[in-house]
């Protein structure tokens, strides 16, 4: 079955920073569309991530230290609420979309180590799947089209509002809207099984990463790394 005629769940996480190894959560969102695009379930999550939330973050996000810690749900608390209905979601056989998987589900299985609790793949007991990943999806169809490939262009490029970006809730439900414009648009896309579909975005990402690293490397940095694993970085010894 098509996924683009099914329902979607969206996933999206705002954080401390851009580092998947230290950085934290603290706002969180997972939501449910139908298949004419309506939201039918959303649950939402601020968290008081337990460190000090830098300006440049807050002034992404909108959250600061002090409204994080006076009204963030204990970091424990939440993320393990979080992983639980990320799980929920792809044991019931839905496509979780995340813009930038690689980021927000690594980032996540990283707060379930700091905080000693089961991570998403081991309450799977395989690697989350299946993912749709706007970002690599839109690199692989649209390989040469210039100009950036953030949320908020993929939203003007394929005729999405986004009236609030940078909140996890609205940047969940944009991207879920965007992904399924990009699967009408692109049929042959658009008419694969989940399991294909996400096979076909671990190949595409591990070869849109060795292209970056090589341009990387004859331009920039001789030893740049690109890190090819997607959905999640595997974690660090």
């Amino acid at each position: 079955m098509s996924w683009i005629t099914g329902p979607l769940a969206a996933f999206d996480l705002e954080t401390t920073g851009t580092d998947v190894e230290t950085d934290r959560i603290v706002t969180a969102a997972v939501v449910r569309l139908e298949p004419d695009g309506a939201v039918s379930t959303e649950r939402t999550w601020l968290l008081d991530p337990e460190v000090v939330i830098p300006e440049e973050a807050a002034a992404i996000h909108g959250i600061t230290t002090e409204q994080a810690r006076a009204q963030g749900v204990p970091a424990p608390t939440a993320v393990e609420e979080i992983t639980r209905a990320v799980a929920e979601v792809l044991q019931a056989g839905t496509p979780l979309v995340v813009m930038n998987a690689r980021y927000d589900l690594s980032l996540l299985d990283r707060e379930c180590r700091r905080y000693g609790l089961e991570s998403l793949g081991e309450r799977l007991g395989a690697v989350p799947s299946p993912v749709v990943d706007p970002l690599v999806i839109d690199k692989h169809v649209d390989k040469y089209r210039k100009g950036k490939r953030a949320l908020h262009a993929l939203c003007a490029y394929y005729g999405v509002p986004l009236d609030d970006a940078h909140d996890a809730r609205a940047d969940a439900v944009a991207a879920a809207r965007v992904v399924r414009r990009l699967g009408e648009k692109h049929r042959p896309i658009g008419m694969m099984s989940p399991t294909d579909l996400h096979d076909l975005q671990v190949r595409a990402a591990a070869e849109q990463s060795a292209s970056l690293q090589a341009y990387l490397r004859r331009t920039m940095n001789p030893t740049a790394v690109v890190e090819p694993s997607w959905p999640v970085i595997p974690r660090r010894r």
